[in-house]
């Protein structure tokens, strides 16, 4: 498991199991050609994409930023569309730190795609249940009306196996929320209507997580946004913002989905210049 310190502050980046999606959908109007150079594919044209959560440990909280897609959530054909090649092993992270699903405070949801909200609920006995039962959920009261209340579009991503069980532990908030001193939300909208993005301001450090509106490290250009935004141009305007706001001050970006990235800095001409990278 790779970590990251700042200051008092650890981010972990657990295992939430992989998926593989289609390249041409994740990259939106891009041309191939274009984002081939950028981020590999294999020979269905998918790319490979983490699920994998940011536990943040600090102020003695646990904060999980994302849950992973679980264990046992997926029928075999849905594994097969999905490129599911591997589930998730929170168990085991947690327990190598010396923690548990107990001991989780909050859950921070960007969003309630099933990519990312499987693993917010488990199989017991039969039964559904929350993974992380003294947890608080919070997500923006936009995200969490349209999980519950989904359209002919979105019902395709947000699944009642994932909110039904967790209902009674959500937070929701409008603009913006401080969930722990110093971390807060953003609602940004653009790939739902209710997508929200996380920042972290630690001992001088400001590190953004975009979620989906910037998914992978591949997806810097405003422009290239996903065919599965409900809003792109929301998404290019916020990832503009973020982005400018970024550069200048140095900010260190993390990713749930990078395939090869959990952290890195661009400098103002957007090239690399620090980055943690995934022990595969």
């Amino acid at each position: 498991m790779e970590q990251m310190k700042i200051g008092d502050l650890t981010l972990t980046w657990l295992n939430g199991g992989v998926t593989h999606m289609d390249g041409g959908a994740m990259f939106g109007v891009v041309p191939k050609p274009l984002w081939s150079r950028k981020h590999p594919h294999n020979e269905q044209n998918q790319i490979e994409l983490r699920t994998d959560p940011i536990l943040i440990q600090v102020d003695g909280k646990n904060l999980l930023i994302e849950t992973g897609i679980g264990i046992g959530k997926f029928t075999d054909k849905q594994k097969r569309n999905y490129g599911i090649t591997e589930e998730a092993q929170l168990d085991a992270n947690l327990s190598e730190l010396g923690l548990t699903t107990k001991d989780i405070d909050f859950v921070i949801m960007t969003h309630m795609h099933f990519d990312h909200a499987c693993g917010i609920s488990k199989w017991q006995a039969g039964e559904l249940v929350p993974t992380f039962e003294n947890a608080t959920v919070i997500t923006s009261e936009v995200e969490w009306n349209e999980c519950k209340n989904p359209n002919i579009r979105s019902r395709n991503t947000y699944w009642e196996q994932n909110w039904k069980p967790i209902e009674h532990q959500v937070q929701t908030f409008k603009d913006k929320v401080e969930v722990v001193p110093g971390i807060y939300m953003h609602h940004t909208g653009g790939h739902s209507d209710g997508h929200s993005i996380v920042t972290i301001e630690r001992d001088g450090e400001l590190l953004i997580h975009m979620a989906d509106i910037m998914p992978t490290h591949a997806h810097q250009n405003s422009l290239w946004v996903l065919a599965y935004d409900d809003y792109p141009l929301d998404s290019i305007f916020a990832k503009e913002k973020w982005l400018k706001l970024g550069l200048e001050k140095e900010a260190w970006y993390i990713f749930y989905h990078d395939y090869k990235y959990r952290a890195l800095k661009w400098n103002k001409d957007l090239e690399i210049i620090k980055s943690i990278q995934r022990d595969k």
